[in-house]
């Protein structure tokens, strides 16, 4: 297992041009394997994405890499995650800045996620059953990383941020996405950044509301 870990960071990730040694550290301190069904462990390294149910996948290792170097968030720094999946990437937030609120659109995705971050003992991740664009938000956040795609930019989750704040979200509908990054520049100005290519499935909304916190 610390074998194809670390031929995951190496050879996939690193090899991705990600070079942020505090992201390399956190894949391989948070236990990836944990986060995926038993069905799906021996694999659980590979790049490509995992199915979890709810007709939900990963990201890949390679992309998460890529999210987390862009957003270069840093130790007590605010997160907000919209889309906590199987739990993975807001325990690697959790990790590199202490505090992360993920919302989930499934019930049992978030119970899960819940349930695997206790298990593994990972601390300041709250995570909510919700519609997370059914709400406004306060700027409140340095870190917003929109797990799921977007028709177009959401000015809710762009007011989420503090001043300095950075959002990273996957715009488009089309076999070819825009991977992008948000920094809010103002309290009414924001920079919108164009990153790379990339296809992810697409958010989805609504549910109705539930907290967990670990």
């Amino acid at each position: 297992m610390e074998a194809a870990r670390r031929q995951m960071i190496d050879q996939q990730v690193r090899a991705s041009d990600v070079l942020d040694m505090r992201v390399l550290e956190t894949f391989a301190v948070v236990p990836r394997e944990r986060f995926v069904p038993e069905a799906y462990r021996a694999v659980a390294f590979a790049d490509a994405p995992i199915p979890i149910g709810h007709g939900q996948v990963t990201l890949t290792p390679v992309l998460e890499g890529r999210i987390l170097q862009a957003l270069a968030p840093g130790r007590g720094e605010r997160a907000l995650e919209i889309g906590t999946g199987s739990g993975y990437f807001a325990a690697c937030l959790a990790h590199l800045t202490g505090s992360v609120d993920s919302l989930e659109i499934h019930a049992e995705l978030a119970a899960g996620a819940a349930r695997t971050l206790g298990e593994q003992g990972i601390a300041g991740v709250s995570i909510e059953t919700a519609d997370a664009l059914a709400r406004d938000y306060e700027p409140a956040y340095e870190i917003v990383a929109v797990t799921g795609s977007l028709p177009a930019i959401e000015r809710r989750l762009e007011r989420a941020l503090v001043v300095g704040g950075r959002m990273f979200a996957v715009i488009g509908s089309g076999p070819v996405m825009e991977a992008c990054r948000v920094t809010r520049t103002g309290d009414d100005s924001w920079l919108r950044e164009p990153l790379f290519e990339t296809r992810i499935m697409p958010l989805v909304l609504p549910s109705a509301p539930t907290r967990f916190r670990f």
